[in-house]
C-alpha cells in the first residue's frame, strides 16, 4: 500500500512559478480543492494536474469559466473524447480571436508608420534636416 505524495501550497507555487495568492484564488473559485490538515493545504497529484491545466488555459487566454467547463467535463464524464472536443472548440475560437487581434495590430502599426513618415517630412521641411532616427 503506497501513500500518495502530497504537495504544499509552497511546493506548487515554486514548481509553477506563481504566487501563493494565485493558488488561493483558484481554490476560492473552486477549481482546485486541496485537503486540509489543520491550517495547512495539502494538494494531491490530481490537484497539481488541474493547476497545470488551469495555468495552461490562462496562458492561451481562456476564461476561468471555460477552464472550469473543461475540468467539469473531465470530472463528470471521464470522457476524454468529449473533453477534447470541447477544448478543440475553445482553442479554435481563441485562435480566431487572436488572428483578428493580429490583423488589428498590423493595421495600427501601418497607421503609425504613416504618421511617423509624415512627422519626419514635416520636420525635414521645417528644419532642413533629416529627422530619420
Amino acid at each position: 500500500m503506497s501513500e500518495e505524495r502530497l504537495f504544499t501550497i509552497s511546493d506548487l507555487a515554486r514548481d509553477f512559478d506563481i504566487t501563493l495568492r494565485t493558488i488561493r484564488f483558484y481554490e476560492e473559485q473552486g477549481l482546485i480543492e486541496p485537503q486540509r490538515e489543520g491550517r495547512q493545504r495539502l494538494f494531491t497529484h490530481r490537484d497539481r494536474a488541474r493547476l497545470k491545466l488551469i495555468l495552461r488555459g490562462k496562458r492561451i487566454g481562456l476564461a476561468l469559466s471555460e477552464i472550469r467547463e473543461i475540468l467539469d467535463l473531465y470530472e463528470l464524464a471521464r470522457d476524454e473524447a468529449s473533453q477534447s472536443l470541447k477544448l478543440l472548440q475553445l482553442l479554435s475560437d481563441r485562435k480566431l480571436q487572436l488572428e483578428e487581434q493580429r490583423q488589428d495590430i498590423d493595421a495600427v502599426l501601418a497607421e503609425i508608420d504613416i504618421l511617423e513618415s509624415h512627422c519626419r517630412q514635416v520636420i525635414d521641411t521645417m528644419t532642413g534636416k533629416d529627422a530619420t532616427p
